[in-house]
Formats: structure tokens, C-alpha cells, sequence
């Protein structure tokens, strides 16, 4: 069977793996390689020849928009499928990547299903699908996968109407950008003005207010209302802090442990360990600001 050679982009090794892991278990036949920033997948494609590229946008070194321009530029990459791999969903952002020469959008949080519906449009559209359909992998209906990306995207609009057409967040498959202003639980020591607040973005789907118990550049400890479905953990999240002027700081992680605030099996409230993977220096930075500004809940009253 021919092989067909995916190079995966991010600077967080928690979701290389997972991305590689959930490439493999779809395509053995599949030859896949990762970079830990843009500036390594620039050297690798150099070098040798991809048939799809998976990225991050926010990058040390070189970020993923750079990246995509760069390979637009280049006479063996330019015609590659470039799929965005990311938690920048926002209408500016989908706008700029379109006009860098984009293929398609994976949000993160994501979902298994997400990612290889996504690659799959990619490699039928490149001719390469039907590469790993006779293999032991999986066995898709190319014609299923043949819709155009973008169009899906920008809900069938054409790419060029995007600016005057998009909503506020870029439509997301299975996984619904966060709302903008969606409350945090508010207990009776939260603080005004949003101190201490976030959005949790779960992969299994939903958004969850919270409140930031603790914070280090490791991890977030974060407490929120139970809702359904519940949290899994290892679950693949993103958490949205708000930075003023309506920017959000948007941290991917996972969550490494999630109890009860209160002991008993009908908790209202749960607590999760949210554990951060980006390596980010712009995000790190981020995190020392806000540890400094000491912006936790100190005192969290379940229930009040």
C-alpha cells in the first residue's frame, strides 16, 4: 500500500501524541512525523515531502500563520493541505488564516471523530484518501468527505463574503466556540469584576463556567457547577481567561483530576485539575502576570 506522510505541528507533546495516536489507530499504513514549532516543520519540509500538514497557530519561534505563508510561498508546498489545528476560532482569525491559503480548521478542544473527519476531506480533496482505503485502516466513503471545506466553515459561503458574513466564532463541528460573555459560578466569595473567572471548553462537548481556586505555570485549579455530561479526566480541554479589552488568552491543557468539592456523591460543585501543555513563551509569560496579580479565588463557599 502506498504511504501517505502527515507532519504534525505543536509545541505541546500532549497534543502531538494525541493527534498521532488517533492518526495511527485510523491509518496504520500512515507515515507520520512531528515538529515542535513552526521553524522545525519549516527545516522537515525542506527536506522531504508531506501530503498533509496538521498545526498550531501560537507557536514559540515560529507560529502556525507564519508557517502556512511560508509553505504558500514555496513551489513544492504550496498546493499541500494545511489544516489549522487550534483554539483561535474567532472571526478575525479565520479570516487571516483564509487569506494565508488555509485548507481547513480543527478547534481545540477536539474530539477523535473531529480530527479524522477533517483529515479525511483533506486527503480525498488532495487524491490521497483512497491511498489508505485499502489498507486494515479505516474504510470511509470518499464521496462523504468530498463537500468543501471552507464552505463548510463559513457555513457554504464563499471565503471572499467571510468578512461581511462570519458570525462572531467560527462554526465548530461537534464542539461550539465559547459564548462571549457566558457567567462564571458565583459563590459567595467570587470577586467582582471577573477576577478569578474563566471558560472551560471540553472536548466531549460543552462549556463550563469556572473559578480559579490556584494557579502555578504547571496547572489550574479550578472549581465549577456539575452539569452533563461530567468531566472525564485525561478529558482534552481549553481554558479562556479574559485579558481586557475583549481578548482572550486561550490555554490548552487537560484534566488531570477531577473530586467533589463537598462529601458527598450529589456534590453540586466539582473540582478539576486542569494541567497545562503549551510551551508557549507568550502563554508561560501570561501565566507569571496572573500569578503575580495573585487573580485566585482564595476562599471558595460551595453552594452559597
Amino acid at each position: 500500500m502506498a504511504k501517505v506522510s502527515v507532519l504534525v505541528v505543536d509545541d505541546a507533546p500532549f497534543i502531538r501524541d494525541l493527534v498521532k495516536k488517533c492518526l495511527r489507530n485510523a491509518f496504520p499504513g500512515m507515515q507520520i512525523e512531528d515538529a515542535v514549532n513552526g521553524r522545525k516543520a519549516q527545516a522537515m519540509l525542506a527536506k522531504d515531502p508531506f501530503d498533509l500538514i496538521l498545526c498550531d497557530w501560537e507557536m514559540p519561534e515560529m507560529t502556525g500563520l507564519e508557517l502556512l505563508s511560508w509553505c504558500r510561498e514555496q513551489e513544492s508546498t504550496k498546493t499541500v493541505p494545511f489544516i489549522m489545528v487550534t483554539s483561535r476560532g474567532d472571526k478575525e482569525n479565520v479570516i487571516q488564516a483564509i487569506q494565508a491559503g488555509v485548507s481547513d480548521f480543527v478547534g481545540k478542544p477536539f474530539t477523535n471523530e473531529q480530527l479524522l473527519t477533517k483529515v479525511k476531506k483533506a486527503l480525498h480533496r488532495a487524491g490521497k484518501l483512497e491511498a489508505l482505503m485499502s489498507g486494515p485502516g479505516s474504510r470511509p466513503n470518499a464521496a462523504a468527505f468530498a463537500n468543501d471545506s471552507l464552505a463548510a466553515l463559513t457555513a457554504s459561503r464563499p471565503a471572499e463574503s467571510v468578512a461581511a458574513a462570519a458570525p462572531a466564532a467560527a462554526p465548530r463541528p461537534a464542539a461550539p466556540a465559547p459564548a462571549a460573555a457566558a457567567p462564571a459560578p458565583r459563590p459567595a466569595a467570587a470577586a467582582s469584576g471577573g477576577r478569578g473567572q474563566g471558560q472551560l471548553r471540553l472536548a466531549g462537548g460543552g462549556n463550563m463556567a469556572c473559578v480559579i481556586k490556584a494557579l502555578s505555570l504547571k496547572e489550574a485549579l479550578l472549581v465549577v457547577k456539575r452539569g452533563e455530561p461530567l468531566p472525564q479526566v485525561l478529558e482534552q480541554a481549553v481554558l479562556d481567561l479574559e485579558q481586557g479589552d475583549n481578548d482572550v488568552a486561550r490555554l490548552n491543557g487537560y484534566l488531570h483530576a477531577v473530586v467533589a468539592v463537598e462529601a458527598k456523591p450529589d456534590s453540586e460543585w466539582l473540582q478539576l485539575t486542569f494541567r497545562f501543555v503549551d510551551q508557549d513563551a507568550q502563554k508561560l509569560d501570561y501565566l507569571s502576570r496572573l500569578i503575580a496579580r495573585g487573580t485566585t479565588q482564595k476562599h471558595f463557599v460551595p453552594g452559597a
